[in-house]
């Protein structure tokens, strides 16, 4: 076992639920949820889907929004203008060219509107097992660098150093363990080294002043 699948390892037994915390209740309400999630936090997101998923209960009742009034009801998710339009627009596509099902495939959901590759990963893996890469958050970003599985700063170069690192069988999981060990201990400002259990290992926990190892 080397140097990663230790570290996987660890991360599995220290996170065994680790998981999207985004609340849906089908494919297209994850959808919605991964699209404001983008620059807003999952509770934020949650906070504002209770309502909104009561409000439209199905494709067509976004369909048939209005735009200025679901603008409103998004609003404090950030960005809302660009993601109600893009969220709006998906709808419509996905009635018209996928029959109200959302696509099973990396080439044909990064067809809808405010869909990228990470939120690709994210929707495919969790509506259909479909694992086509690693969803790069900040979390995995911020901690792929630390931990050592990549020098680069660009998601789509760290999701390739990813993949090349780790069986297929591990992508889907990965992402969300290092999510939650990024909320929990290895925190964008203040890491906290002296809790982490990877402190031994992590080619960074040295550098970070308040850790006494």
């Amino acid at each position: 076992m080397n140097q990663y699948q230790k570290i996987l390892a660890l991360l599995k037994e220290h996170y065994p639920n680790a998981k999207i915390i985004l609340n849906y209740s089908n494919n297209w309400e994850l959808l919605v949820a991964v699209v404001l999630s983008a620059q807003c936090t999952d509770i934020r997101v949650n906070l504002v889907t209770q309502q909104l998923f009561r409000k439209y209960k199905t494709l067509n009742d976004y369909i048939n929004a209005n735009m200025q009034e679901f603008e409103n009801d998004i609003r404090s998710t950030g960005f809302f203008r660009h993601k109600a339009k893009s969220i709006l627009a998906s709808a419509k596509i996905i009635l018209d060219k996928y029959k109200g099902e959302i696509p099973k495939t990396m080439i044909e959901i990064l067809t809808l509107p405010g869909i990228a590759r990470k939120s690709a990963n994210v929707i495919l893996g969790n509506a259909y097992g479909v694992v086509e890469g690693i969803a790069v958050d900040t979390h995995v970003i911020r901690l792929s660098q630390r931990i050592g599985f990549s020098k680069n700063k660009d998601p789509l170069k760290i999701e390739k150093d990813l993949m090349k690192l780790f069986d297929k069988g591990d992508w889907f999981k990965l992402a969300f363990l290092l999510i939650d060990h990024g909320r929990s201990i290895c925190q964008a400002k203040k890491p906290k080294c002296q809790e982490c259990f990877l402190n031994n290992i992590c080619p960074s926990a040295f550098a970070f002043p308040n850790f006494k190892g």
